[in-house]
């Protein structure tokens, strides 16, 4: 089983660029709003049709400009999950449900919606209108329908954007146990990093209608290449740098000049250090690099979590542009450092990221 995608599209002053192959298990397409991700999964559907390229789901050819082949949405057995879930409004549960299902007896219908029924837990809601459901529940009814159409592939398009995080964290839940039992070609598109690291065993990065990176999902959030990559998977802090030596570089916007782990590549042009990854330095036990001096300008606490910025080797804490951001446990805040703000930082080689 596969999908391969390598298409182009143009609409108005936005192109769309992307080219990549998935083979049974679930990919994310992650990116910023307006970065393309939703047009790539509606030219998979035969909902908008590329200027060229070509679409092949499990060696059926889909879409071949070279070809002149371009198969309806109906012939594509593509499963479509919409971030509004588009239910019909005037059908019951039941009715959304069956449509999907095609070419089955009323035996069949009734045999497949009995165990859909029980399988998304809507005992009770068939008769029911959408109108009449609640968020989650029109979320299970629209992936009973897509399910009940038997697709190749599923498509999810932010799906728990309509969601509260505590309902979301269910439905999450729910969704991953779809996705193990369904087995079969998935692509999710999102601009939430812990929905891909959840969900999909490998990623591809969209920025302005182009593919710049890719690949397999934890590795990728482990050691992202790029600037954009980084950004996506949740890092804030963000330096312009430059190459000093094979496993060395220097932070123009800190002031600092940091070893890394791993070879600095010629074409660095920033380092990112994620805000967990600061450690504060106290006592004896003083590292031999990477280490620097911090003064707090605001902190800001969460019921788990506390987050401070704080200017750097000499940086004016008042003047926000060059601060860093720095995320510890509230527990180990308030048992060491409520007292007295730690004046000096460090971080390891392997916790600094060269960028392109």
């Amino acid at each position: 089983m596969s999908l391969k995608v390598d298409i182009r599209k143009t609409v108005g002053n936005f192109t769309l660029e992307t080219s990549f192959e998935t083979e049974g298990e679930c990919l994310g397409i992650l990116g910023a709003s307006g970065c393309g991700k939703s047009m790539t999964l509606k030219c998979i559907a035969g909902i908008l049709t590329p200027d060229s390229g070509r679409i092949v789901l499990n060696g059926r050819t889909l879409y071949d400009s070279s070809r002149r082949i371009n198969l309806p949405p109906q012939q594509r057995r593509v499963g479509y999950l919409f971030q509004d879930y588009a239910l019909f409004p005037k059908m019951t549960v039941a009715e959304n449900i069956t449509i999907g299902m095609r070419q089955k007896t009323a035996a069949e219908k009734s045999t497949m919606l009995e165990a859909f029924v029980h399988k998304f837990h809507l005992e009770s809601l068939e008769g029911r209108r959408p109108s009449q459901l609640s968020g989650g529940q029109k979320q299970r009814v629209a992936l009973a329908r897509m399910l009940a159409g038997e697709p190749d592939a599923l498509l999810f398009d932010e799906p728990f954007s309509a969601l509260d995080s505590f309902l979301k964290e269910q439905l999450q839940f729910e969704l991953a146990h779809v996705l193990q039992d369904y087995g079969g070609e998935a692509l999710m598109v999102t601009h939430s990093r812990d929905e891909v690291y959840r969900f999909c065993g490998s990623v591809v990065i969209l920025e302005d209608g182009r593919q710049v990176d890719g690949g397999d999902t934890k590795e990728l959030f482990r050691n992202p290449r790029t600037l954009t990559t980084a950004r996506l998977s949740g890092c804030k802090n963000f330096s312009r740098a430059e190459r000093r030596g094979e496993y060395l570089l220097f932070a123009a916007d800190w002031n600092i000049e940091l070893t890394t782990a791993i070879p600095v590549p010629e074409n660095v042009g920033w380092v990112g250090i994620r805000a967990h990854d600061f450690v504060p330095v106290s006592g004896e036990d003083v590292p031999a690099v990477n280490l620097f001096t911090a003064v707090p300008a605001d902190i800001s606490e969460d019921p788990f979590e506390v987050s401070v910025r704080m200017g750097v080797n000499g940086n004016d804490p008042s003047r926000y542009e060059n601060l860093v951001w720095w995320k510890t446990e509230r527990s180990a805040w308030e048992n060491l450092y409520h007292r007295r703000y730690p004046e000096l930082f460090a971080v390891r080689p392997e916790k600094v990221m060269p960028l392109a």
